[in-house]
């Protein structure tokens, strides 16, 4: 089979996929990114350069949309070498939130096009307008705008994939024909209980308190986690907390002057000698941090569900994570995890505490953290279903 797999950052959602369809010898699989770093045996992959980059001058609702149109058509580009090479797919399945997928059909008319959706904006009950937040008409603009080369994508795709029922939601009600819900997948092999880890000299045997995100921001319940960290710090004084992720604003709006994190720091009175700071930590590294966990807490607006909260859980964790809609798709409220309202400090530090002060009463919460995922989201279940789904498509 040939494979053409697209996303501009590599390998991105298609780790375990493609890394499954390039072991097999009787696969060629073709991976146009636009991401220099990293490289899978036996995927070809083909990186290329913007020939321009977004001029700044058009519409500023445009912005995003031009952004995506430009990677779009360097993909497309790089699809026309290979074609003139010789080369022409069974299947491209592209992540459609960049732009990459929208001019695959110019290439490839014949050719099934399998498009992972991970986001649609809308304006009502979601993301923009959680907390009560009134938005104007210039924001909700903006959000139908910035839909626009998703939308493109929607129609002229064969078939779409979409990580949790909660995402697959947002789309418009037309589309959802064309959606399949199917996770990634996670590694459970990998993500299992070690209580022989050690990490930063610490061991599950310590009171450690941990945090993981991609970027310091208010989407991922940060500045909330930190205002929790101050009064955790003072009332339990051999608490450790570790957070691991970028001090950088990757979803949120930016704040206003310098970042969340040293805006924070410098508010906040934090014992600096035991909250630890990783930055991105290896997927080896995280795992081994999540394993010295005695809690680890999970915040997130109404938006993606993070790999990271699925891989605490495969972990073994005792999550406390904020019950917003995301969340409720994965975690029951003491079953498999505890859960507080997102802006509810002091009930997050209540939370926390419950945890640390009944460690065995959260063994069952553990191990049904731990079978949720088992069951759900493991890759032995998730990828024979993405398997499925792409022989279908080809035949």
């Amino acid at each position: 089979m040939n494979i053409l797999f697209l996303h501009r950052g590599f390998p991105g959602q298609f780790k375990y996929i493609a890394t499954v369809l390039a072991n097999n010898p009787d696969n060629t699989v073709y991976f146009i990114t636009n991401s220099q770093e990293g490289q899978i045996n036996g995927i070809n992959k083909v990186y290329y350069k913007l020939a321009q980059q977004t001029l700044g001058n058009c519409h500023p609702y445009l912005n995003f949309y031009e952004e995506a149109v430009i990677h779009g058509r360097q993909t497309a580009k790089e699809a026309v070498k290979l074609k003139e090479q010789g080369f022409k797919p069974d299947i491209i399945y592209g992540f459609a939130g960049w732009g990459s997928t929208m001019f695959m059909k110019e290439v490839f008319p014949d050719v099934p096009l399998l498009c992972y959706f991970e986001w649609f904006g809308k304006s009502k009950d979601s993301v923009f307008d959680f907390g009560g937040k009134k938005l104007t008409l210039e924001e909700k603009e903006k959000i139908k705008c910035e839909n626009t080369h998703v939308l493109m994508s929607l129609y002229s795709c064969d078939a779409g994939i979409c990580p949790t029922h909660w995402q697959k939601n947002q789309f418009p009600e037309e589309f959802h024909n064309k959606i399949h819900v199917i996770h990634d997948g996670v590694d459970t092999a990998t993500c299992q209980p070690n209580n022989e880890a050690e990490f930063l000299g610490l061991t599950a045997g310590d009171e450690v308190i941990t945090y993981g995100t991609r970027g310091m921001e208010p989407y991922r319940g940060f500045p909330e986690f930190m205002k929790a960290a101050e009064i955790l710090l003072e009332k339990r004084p051999n608490a450790h907390i570790i957070i691991a992720g970028a001090d950088e604003t990757f979803y949120s709006p930016k704040a206003e002057k310098g970042t969340y994190k040293n805006n924070l720091l410098k508010e906040l009175d934090l014992d600096m000698n035991r909250i630890h700071f990783t930055g991105i930590l290896s997927f080896h590294d995280y795992v081994k941090l999540l394993q010295i966990s005695s809690v680890h807490v999970y915040s997130t607006v109404p938006y993606v569900l993070s790999w990271s909260v699925l891989n605490a859980m495969a972990v073994g964790c005792c999550i406390v994570a904020s019950n917003t809609a995301p969340v409720l798709e994965v975690i029951r409220d003491n079953y498999n995890g505890l859960l507080f309202d997102f802006y509810n400090v002091e009930q997050l530090v209540e939370k926390v505490e419950y945890v640390l002060d009944n460690k065995e009463k959260m063994v069952e919460i553990r191990r049904n953290a731990r079978q949720s995922v088992i069951d759900n989201y493991a890759l032995e279940k998730t990828l024979p279903q993405q398997f499925n789904l792409i022989n279908n498509l080809c035949h």
